[in-house]
């Protein structure tokens, strides 16, 4: 006899929390929960993509297992109405066998025997109309749960579209999340160093240097100009020189000579 187990039934039975509602009407929910929305709403979208991943997986796991359920059971109810459908072809050879061993009877003049094979033919034909009524009331619940079966199937595949999409979602977030602290590290590595900030450690030792430059460049100016004042009363010298000797000359009773040069001449 065909035994019918409906989808509700199944959750029912296994004691999760989707036994609150059809399986159908979770895995709707979850394929149409619209990820960046609840992003935008999380305060911290990381451990929301964390937890969603985790939710979906178990959800999937329960929902994988309560399908396989559903199936069972669906290939059950078909193996039976298989059965129905054969027994009721063979209450029908077995009454068209027992109809004509009473025909055959009733034609060798063994009335009694006849009628016995009539009602075993009758019996065979009650059989087959039961077996017939099992099979055809069957039916509409075979096609029903075919139906559902198969959204489960799709409900199942887009499920697991979405987990794929919240992982690489997560693995994205992950990814920008860790470009971001490095990029916070250059950051802080280049303002350390940075050439014009009066307190880094470049920017003092610069200092530095630009001083010991100045004393230098004041240094060699100092020398540049001792070095011209020898020269400037080298130069008085030779003049001096000079005057000297024409007046020792103009003593002599010599007239003024030409000039010449005091020096090395």
């Amino acid at each position: 006899m065909t035994t019918t187990v409906t989808v509700e039934d199944v959750t029912a039975q296994k004691g999760s929390p989707m036994a609150k509602q059809s399986i159908l009407g979770r895995i709707a929910q979850l394929a149409k929960a619209n990820i960046n929305a609840l992003l935008d709403q999380a305060e911290d979208p990381q451990l929301l993509l964390d937890q969603m991943v985790r939710d979906y997986t178990n959800s999937i796991a329960e929902a994988e297992s309560a399908v396989a359920q559903t199936i069972g059971n669906l290939r059950l109810t078909e193996q039976d109405h298989a059965e129905d459908v054969a027994a009721a072809n063979d209450w029908g050879r077995k009454a068209l066998a027992a109809s004509a061993k009473a025909d055959e009877l009733r034609t060798g003049g063994n009335t009694v025997d006849a009628d016995k094979f009539d009602n075993l033919a009758k019996v065979a034909l009650g059989k087959q109309l039961a077996s017939e009524k099992e099979a055809t009331d069957a039916e509409p619940t075979i096609a029903q749960q075919t139906e559902i079966v198969e959204k489960l199937k799709k409900g199942l595949d887009s499920m697991r579209g979405k987990l794929g999409e919240l992982s690489a979602k997560r693995d994205e977030l992950n990814a920008r999340s860790k470009i971001v602290d490095a990029q916070k590290q250059v950051q802080e590595a280049v303002k350390s160093i940075d050439l014009l900030d009066p307190t880094s450690e470049i920017s003092r030792f610069e200092d530095k240097i630009r001083r010991e430059e100045a004393k230098v460049l004041g240094a060699q100016e100092l020398a540049d100009s001792s070095l011209d004042a020898q020269f400037e009363s080298l130069e008085d010298f030779g003049k001096q020189t000079e005057i000297e000797a024409r007046l020792a000359a103009l003593k002599l009773g010599a007239g003024p000579s030409a000039p010449q040069t005091a020096i090395g001449q």
